[in-house]
């Protein structure tokens, strides 16, 4: 039976956003589901920024992560390898990486060029689910993933802008949004 690694980062910031070569990954949520969206397992972490280390008062107040959280944190090269130490269990499962929109795929790209990595997600489609749900229900043009919630009749549950909770939201749509048939 398949399973689908949703993703969500969050990423330094500041009020009018910052183009993604300025950002850096500051949380990594995953949560590992089956096609219905039943969570198998999860993954989270806090990551150090190098660059920018002092997070801007609108990141923190936007994410509810503190600078302790991110001042104790591993630097991104040694989570991804926690990261990819975790993914290998479920390797053979894996049918897709998704995340809600392109920026998740955006950002890690661009991270695994500046630290010079590999990952097991660069031999999986992504799949952008923002774009799928917007087709599956024929809008116009895509919603946030808490508009989509709105019109699947669902509540956000958690905390908005943290990594995990996020991608748990986005995974009870995964069900809504895949063909009947193939990822």
């Amino acid at each position: 039976m398949g399973q689908w690694l949703v993703i969500d980062l969050e990423a330094t910031t500041d009020v009018g956003g910052w183009p993604v070569t300025e950002m850096e990954v500051i949380e990594i949520g995953a949560s590992l589901v089956t096609r219905e969206g039943r969570e198998v397992d999860h993954f989270q972490r806090f990551v150090k920024p190098r660059r920018r280390p002092q997070l801007t008062p609108f990141c923190r107040e936007l994410t509810h992560i503190s600078q302790a959280s991110v001042d104790s944190a591993a630097p991104f090269h040694e989570v991804w390898a926690s990261f990819e130490r975790w993914l290998g269990h479920h390797r053979g499962q894996l049918q897709a990486w998704v995340s809600w929109g392109d920026y998740d795929r955006q950002q890690l790209h661009l991270e695994w060029q500046q630290h010079g990595l590999d990952s097991l997600l660069q031999t999986l489609p992504h799949i952008n689910l923002k774009q799928r749900f917007a087709k599956a229900r024929h809008l116009q043009r895509p919603t946030g993933l808490n508009g989509a919630l709105q019109l699947a009749g669902m509540h956000f549950c958690g905390q908005q802008h943290r990594a995990l909770e996020d991608a748990r939201n986005t995974a009870r749509l995964l069900p809504l949004s895949l063909p009947a048939n193939g990822p």
